[in-house]
Protein backbone atom coordinates (compact mmCIF):
# COMPACT_ATOMS: atom_id res chain seq x y z
CA UNK A 1 0.00 0.00 0.00
CA UNK A 2 1.33 3.26 -1.21
CA UNK A 3 1.41 6.15 1.56
CA UNK A 4 1.59 9.67 0.02
CA UNK A 5 3.11 12.41 1.80
CA UNK A 6 3.59 16.20 0.75
CA UNK A 7 6.28 18.26 1.83
CA UNK A 8 5.98 21.83 1.80
CA UNK A 9 8.25 24.94 3.38
CA UNK A 10 9.22 28.39 3.96
CA UNK A 11 5.70 29.71 2.72
CA UNK A 12 6.81 33.00 4.70
CA UNK A 13 3.21 33.67 4.83
CA UNK A 14 2.14 37.59 4.30
CA UNK A 15 1.43 40.60 3.50
CA UNK A 16 3.29 41.98 6.39
CA UNK A 17 1.61 44.73 8.67
CA UNK A 18 3.39 47.63 9.39
CA UNK A 19 5.06 47.72 12.42
CA UNK A 20 4.95 50.03 15.87
CA UNK A 21 7.67 51.88 16.43
CA UNK A 22 8.56 50.14 19.47
CA UNK A 23 8.29 46.40 18.09
CA UNK A 24 11.51 47.85 15.53
CA UNK A 25 13.70 48.34 18.60
CA UNK A 26 15.27 45.02 18.06
CA UNK A 27 16.85 42.53 14.78
CA UNK A 28 13.01 43.53 13.66
CA UNK A 29 14.35 46.91 12.23
CA UNK A 30 16.86 45.04 9.75
CA UNK A 31 13.99 42.16 9.03
CA UNK A 32 11.52 44.80 8.21
CA UNK A 33 13.87 46.81 5.97
CA UNK A 34 14.60 43.19 4.56
CA UNK A 35 11.28 43.14 3.34
CA UNK A 36 10.53 46.37 2.43
CA UNK A 37 13.14 46.03 0.05
CA UNK A 38 12.90 42.91 -1.39
CA UNK A 39 11.10 39.90 0.27
CA UNK A 40 7.94 41.07 0.03
CA UNK A 41 8.44 40.40 -3.96
CA UNK A 42 10.42 37.40 -3.56
CA UNK A 43 7.30 36.24 -1.65
CA UNK A 44 4.05 35.58 -3.69
CA UNK A 45 0.71 35.31 -1.74
CA UNK A 46 -1.08 33.76 -5.13
CA UNK A 47 1.59 31.40 -5.49
CA UNK A 48 1.38 30.53 -2.70
CA UNK A 49 -2.34 30.03 -2.59
CA UNK A 50 -1.55 28.26 -6.38
CA UNK A 51 0.56 25.97 -4.84
CA UNK A 52 -1.26 24.71 -2.09
CA UNK A 53 -4.37 24.11 -3.94
CA UNK A 54 -2.30 22.27 -6.24
CA UNK A 55 -1.25 20.00 -3.33
CA UNK A 56 -4.39 19.51 -1.66
CA UNK A 57 -5.71 18.24 -5.29
CA UNK A 58 -2.99 15.77 -5.28
CA UNK A 59 -4.86 14.16 -2.26
CA UNK A 60 -1.67 13.29 0.18
CA UNK A 61 -2.56 11.03 2.86
CA UNK A 62 -0.72 13.62 5.44
CA UNK A 63 1.36 17.16 5.20
CA UNK A 64 4.69 18.37 6.41
CA UNK A 65 5.09 21.89 7.22
CA UNK A 66 8.93 22.47 8.29
CA UNK A 67 9.07 25.89 9.59
CA UNK A 68 9.17 29.62 8.42
CA UNK A 69 5.72 30.55 8.33
CA UNK A 70 6.26 34.15 10.00
CA UNK A 71 8.68 36.93 8.41
CA UNK A 72 10.02 39.06 11.28
CA UNK A 73 7.44 37.62 14.39
CA UNK A 74 5.21 40.65 14.88
CA UNK A 75 2.27 39.37 17.05
CA UNK A 76 0.01 40.23 14.17
CA UNK A 77 1.41 37.48 12.21
CA UNK A 78 0.44 34.66 14.35
CA UNK A 79 -2.98 34.81 13.98
CA UNK A 80 -2.45 35.15 9.99
CA UNK A 81 0.02 31.49 10.51
CA UNK A 82 -2.76 29.99 12.22
CA UNK A 83 -5.53 30.96 9.22
CA UNK A 84 -3.22 29.66 7.16
CA UNK A 85 -2.53 26.57 8.61
CA UNK A 86 -6.00 26.16 8.69
CA UNK A 87 -6.21 26.30 5.17
CA UNK A 88 -3.59 23.90 4.51
CA UNK A 89 -5.61 21.45 6.23
CA UNK A 90 -6.61 20.68 10.12
CA UNK A 91 -4.10 19.71 12.92
CA UNK A 92 -4.08 15.74 12.87
CA UNK A 93 -3.58 15.92 8.56
CA UNK A 94 -1.00 18.64 9.05
CA UNK A 95 2.29 18.45 10.79
CA UNK A 96 4.37 21.60 11.68
CA UNK A 97 7.70 22.13 12.75
CA UNK A 98 9.49 25.87 13.40
CA UNK A 99 11.86 27.86 11.34
CA UNK A 100 14.21 30.81 12.16
CA UNK A 101 11.81 33.31 10.88
CA UNK A 102 9.19 31.73 13.51
CA UNK A 103 11.88 32.51 16.59
CA UNK A 104 12.66 36.11 14.75
CA UNK A 105 12.62 37.46 18.18
CA UNK A 106 13.09 36.30 22.07
CA UNK A 107 9.10 35.61 22.84
CA UNK A 108 8.25 35.20 19.20
CA UNK A 109 8.25 31.22 19.11
CA UNK A 110 5.90 30.71 22.05
CA UNK A 111 3.37 33.56 20.50
CA UNK A 112 3.49 31.31 16.88
CA UNK A 113 3.11 27.87 19.17
CA UNK A 114 0.30 29.35 21.22
CA UNK A 115 -1.39 30.19 17.89
CA UNK A 116 -0.53 26.60 15.83
CA UNK A 117 0.51 24.60 18.94
CA UNK A 118 -2.66 22.18 17.99
CA UNK A 119 -0.04 21.48 14.53
CA UNK A 120 2.24 20.26 17.02
CA UNK A 121 0.00 17.78 19.03
CA UNK A 122 1.61 14.49 19.38
CA UNK A 123 0.12 11.12 19.44
CA UNK A 124 -0.36 11.11 23.63
CA UNK A 125 -2.04 14.85 23.41
CA UNK A 126 0.73 16.85 24.10
CA UNK A 127 2.04 20.04 21.90
CA UNK A 128 4.60 22.35 21.47
CA UNK A 129 7.07 19.57 23.13
CA UNK A 130 10.23 18.79 20.42
CA UNK A 131 10.72 16.06 19.50
CA UNK A 132 7.09 15.14 18.91
CA UNK A 133 6.46 11.50 17.67
CA UNK A 134 3.13 11.14 15.37
CA UNK A 135 2.03 7.94 13.58
CA UNK A 136 0.44 8.33 10.40
CA UNK A 137 -0.11 5.05 8.28
CA UNK A 138 3.27 3.29 7.93
CA UNK A 139 5.06 6.38 9.11
CA UNK A 140 6.68 7.76 12.27
CA UNK A 141 6.75 11.73 12.11
CA UNK A 142 9.45 13.14 14.32
CA UNK A 143 9.52 16.63 14.44
CA UNK A 144 12.59 18.91 15.97
CA UNK A 145 12.58 22.30 16.32
CA UNK A 146 15.73 24.14 15.58
CA UNK A 147 14.14 27.59 16.13
CA UNK A 148 16.32 29.88 18.07
CA UNK A 149 16.05 33.54 18.06
CA UNK A 150 19.95 35.40 16.91
CA UNK A 151 21.14 38.32 16.35
CA UNK A 152 20.59 40.54 13.55
CA UNK A 153 21.96 38.76 9.93
CA UNK A 154 22.02 35.56 11.72
CA UNK A 155 20.18 32.74 10.73
CA UNK A 156 21.48 29.79 12.47
CA UNK A 157 19.57 27.14 14.54
CA UNK A 158 20.30 24.31 17.08
CA UNK A 159 18.64 21.60 18.68
CA UNK A 160 20.42 21.28 21.70
CA UNK A 161 21.87 18.21 23.53
CA UNK A 162 18.78 17.36 25.13
CA UNK A 163 16.71 17.47 21.99
CA UNK A 164 19.26 15.16 19.91
CA UNK A 165 19.07 13.10 23.56
CA UNK A 166 15.22 12.61 22.99
CA UNK A 167 14.99 12.09 19.35
CA UNK A 168 17.82 9.14 19.41
CA UNK A 169 15.72 7.57 22.21
CA UNK A 170 12.86 8.00 20.24
CA UNK A 171 14.06 6.70 16.43
CA UNK A 172 16.13 3.94 18.87
CA UNK A 173 12.52 2.70 20.11
CA UNK A 174 11.09 2.79 16.79
CA UNK A 175 13.89 0.87 14.92
CA UNK A 176 13.56 -2.05 17.48
CA UNK A 177 9.24 -2.57 16.81
CA UNK A 178 8.67 -5.88 14.92
CA UNK A 179 7.10 -3.84 12.10
CA UNK A 180 9.36 -1.11 12.04
CA UNK A 181 8.14 2.44 10.41
CA UNK A 182 9.09 4.57 8.33
CA UNK A 183 10.98 7.19 10.34
CA UNK A 184 10.46 10.74 8.96
CA UNK A 185 12.52 13.56 10.68
CA UNK A 186 11.09 16.77 10.00
CA UNK A 187 13.34 20.06 10.77
CA UNK A 188 13.81 23.28 9.68
CA UNK A 189 17.53 23.80 9.42
CA UNK A 190 19.51 21.54 6.49
CA UNK A 191 21.27 18.88 9.65
CA UNK A 192 23.73 18.04 7.63
CA UNK A 193 27.42 19.01 7.92
CA UNK A 194 27.75 21.93 4.93
CA UNK A 195 24.28 21.98 4.61
CA UNK A 196 23.93 26.06 4.96
CA UNK A 197 26.81 28.62 5.34
CA UNK A 198 28.05 29.75 8.75
CA UNK A 199 25.72 32.17 10.06
CA UNK A 200 22.70 30.53 8.23
CA UNK A 201 23.69 26.90 9.86
CA UNK A 202 22.03 24.53 11.86
CA UNK A 203 25.30 25.10 14.59
CA UNK A 204 25.12 21.05 16.21
CA UNK A 205 24.83 19.49 12.74
CA UNK A 206 27.93 17.41 13.89
CA UNK A 207 25.95 16.14 16.76
CA UNK A 208 22.57 15.27 14.72
CA UNK A 209 24.38 13.28 11.57
CA UNK A 210 26.35 11.57 14.93
CA UNK A 211 22.85 10.53 16.46
CA UNK A 212 21.44 9.40 12.62
CA UNK A 213 24.83 7.33 12.14
CA UNK A 214 23.95 5.47 15.80
CA UNK A 215 20.04 4.56 15.63
CA UNK A 216 19.31 5.80 11.75
CA UNK A 217 15.85 7.34 10.37
CA UNK A 218 14.59 6.61 6.48
CA UNK A 219 14.17 10.36 5.20
CA UNK A 220 14.69 13.69 6.71
CA UNK A 221 13.16 16.39 5.61
CA UNK A 222 13.81 20.57 5.50
CA UNK A 223 13.70 23.72 4.31
CA UNK A 224 15.41 26.89 5.12
CA UNK A 225 17.14 27.30 1.73
CA UNK A 226 14.37 27.79 -0.06
CA UNK A 227 15.81 25.39 -2.96
CA UNK A 228 15.34 22.08 -3.99
CA UNK A 229 18.35 19.75 -2.57
CA UNK A 230 19.40 16.07 -1.79
CA UNK A 231 22.03 14.76 0.58
CA UNK A 232 22.90 11.68 2.31
CA UNK A 233 24.06 10.87 5.81
CA UNK A 234 25.47 7.48 7.53
CA UNK A 235 23.22 5.14 9.27
CA UNK A 236 23.75 2.21 11.15
CA UNK A 237 25.50 -0.64 8.65
CA UNK A 238 26.86 2.08 5.82
CA UNK A 239 23.20 2.92 4.99
CA UNK A 240 22.58 6.23 3.52
CA UNK A 241 19.75 8.11 4.80
CA UNK A 242 18.14 10.71 2.54
CA UNK A 243 17.85 14.56 3.60
CA UNK A 244 15.93 16.29 1.13
CA UNK A 245 15.15 20.39 1.38
CA UNK A 246 11.97 21.63 -0.49
CA UNK A 247 11.60 24.93 -2.10
CA UNK A 248 10.47 27.83 -0.04
CA UNK A 249 6.16 27.29 -1.13
CA UNK A 250 5.73 31.28 -2.00
CA UNK A 251 9.18 31.87 -3.98
CA UNK A 252 8.83 33.58 -7.22
CA UNK A 253 12.43 33.06 -8.47
CA UNK A 254 14.14 33.77 -11.83
CA UNK A 255 15.73 30.93 -11.71
CA UNK A 256 14.25 27.68 -11.71
CA UNK A 257 15.40 26.77 -8.79
CA UNK A 258 14.43 29.49 -6.91
CA UNK A 259 10.89 29.32 -7.62
CA UNK A 260 8.15 28.16 -6.02
CA UNK A 261 7.55 24.26 -4.86
CA UNK A 262 6.56 21.41 -2.91
CA UNK A 263 7.48 17.81 -2.87
CA UNK A 264 5.33 14.84 -3.01
CA UNK A 265 6.28 11.70 -1.50
CA UNK A 266 5.03 8.04 -2.37
CA UNK A 267 6.37 5.89 0.42
CA UNK A 268 5.50 1.48 -0.03
CA UNK A 269 7.26 -0.87 2.35
CA UNK A 270 9.24 -3.59 0.89
CA UNK A 271 11.15 -6.33 2.05
CA UNK A 272 14.23 -4.65 3.11
CA UNK A 273 12.69 -1.31 4.25
CA UNK A 274 11.20 1.33 2.30
CA UNK A 275 11.11 2.41 -1.37
CA UNK A 276 10.88 6.39 -1.95
CA UNK A 277 9.98 8.27 -4.92
CA UNK A 278 9.75 12.08 -4.51
CA UNK A 279 8.44 14.54 -7.16
CA UNK A 280 9.08 18.39 -7.23
CA UNK A 281 5.69 19.67 -7.97
CA UNK A 282 6.31 24.08 -8.51
CA UNK A 283 6.54 26.81 -11.31
CA UNK A 284 6.97 25.97 -14.80
CA UNK A 285 8.85 28.19 -17.17
CA UNK A 286 5.78 28.45 -19.15
CA UNK A 287 3.23 29.54 -16.41
CA UNK A 288 1.62 27.19 -14.23
CA UNK A 289 2.45 24.36 -12.08
CA UNK A 290 3.08 20.78 -12.83
CA UNK A 291 6.07 18.12 -12.13
CA UNK A 292 9.80 19.74 -12.16
CA UNK A 293 11.49 15.80 -11.67
CA UNK A 294 11.56 12.45 -9.82
CA UNK A 295 13.63 11.26 -7.62
CA UNK A 296 13.60 6.90 -6.77
CA UNK A 297 15.10 5.88 -3.45
CA UNK A 298 14.78 1.90 -2.19
CA UNK A 299 15.91 1.12 1.11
Amino acid sequence: MTFRLAHLTDPHVGPLPRPRLRQLMSKRATGWVNWSRGRKLTHDMEILAALVADLRDAAPDHIACTGDLCNIGLPSEWETARTFMEALGEPGFVSFVPGNHDAYVRGSLKGLLDAVGPWTRDDAGRDKVFPYLRRRGPLALVGLSSAIPTAPFVASGRLGSDQIRAAETMLQDLAAEPERPCRVVMIHHPPHVGGAKAGRNLTDAHAFEAMIGRVGADLVLHGHNHVGSVAFVMSPGGRRVPVIGAPSASARGGALKHCAGYHLYEIERTATGFSLTATLRGLLPEGGLGDLGTLTLKG
